[in-house]
């Protein structure tokens, strides 16, 4: 199974994209992250063309998660399940191929001193707890997406340029790592120990040419899975125009294979 996660950053701006890409990578299923679709926008047609099944949750705002998959989609849940959105559609879940596959978009928190950071500090501890009421952590779980929050300092391009900011602060990696805790491990830093691999990197000045990016993308797996994992891989080269000429996001895709 090859397994992506992927915040494409505008479905409706990036779709000749993640087809073109699709279609070259032969994902069996893609977590995207920031479709900005609502649910009646969403380009299902295009998606069954090329043999994928489609669960998608947005409202046609800034968020909007979906997964992808041409290994089945079965008991597709959207949100928390308990009227806790308020803060935009940023998680979905579906049965893939007997994996239970989680696609989740969690809040930036802006700047430490904003309201927005407790309410991203609130949103991963309400996933813990979502995790633990909803999914065994015996079995098959993957929870994939754009989860906001760089895990460690070699997961930044320079630690000290963001000292008192978002994304690297204790608090947020805390909460990130009671998710872990639940019984979730980083996968990817299994393969890349020593960190220096970006997934996210701004459109501005020139950042990701200069190497000036951030691991903020993550795919997070049970044991059962860690074990049959068999390569973690950021595809830089999605971050770039792509051989049709379309643009990119500004995120590039986390591609995992597992047995």
């Amino acid at each position: 199974m090859k397994l992506v996660t992927w915040n494409i950053n505008s479905l409706s701006a990036r779709l000749p994209l993640v087809l073109e890409w699709l279609e070259a990578n032969d994902a069996d299923v893609l977590c995207m992250q920031e479709t900005k679709l609502a649910d009646s926008a969403f380009p299902y047609d295009a998606f069954k063309a090329l043999g994928y099944e489609v669960a998608h949750y947005g409202d046609g705002r800034w968020n909007g998660v979906a997964i992808v998959s041409r290994l089945g989609l079965d008991d597709p849940a959207r949100g928390f399940g308990t009227g806790e959105d308020a803060h935009g559609c940023r998680l979905i879940a579906a049965t893939c191929g007997g994996l239970r596959v989680h696609s989740v978009y969690v809040p930036n928190g802006r700047s430490l001193d904003n309201e927005f950071y407790e309410i991203k500090l609130a949103w991963l501890a309400r996933l813990r707890t979502y995790l633990e009421e909803t999914c065994d952590r015996g079995g098959d779980v993957a929870v994939c997406g754009d989860f906001n929050v760089a895990p460690r300092d070699v997961d930044v391009w320079d630690p000290a340029h963001f000292v008192g900011a978002t994304h690297v602060s204790e608090p947020e990696r805390a909460a990130l790592g009671g998710i872990l805790d639940w019984g979730l491990s980083d996968v990817f830093t299994r393969y890349h120990p020593d960190g220096g691999v970006f997934s996210w990197w701004d459109y501005r000045a020139g950042d990701f040419h200069q190497g000036r990016g951030m691991r903020i993308d993550l795919v997070l797996l049970t044991a059962s899975l860690v074990e049959r994992c068999r390569s973690a891989i950021v595809d830089r080269n999605a971050r770039k125009k792509s051989p049709a000429g379309h643009k990119p996001s500004d995120h590039a895709p986390v591609v995992v294979d597992i047995d």
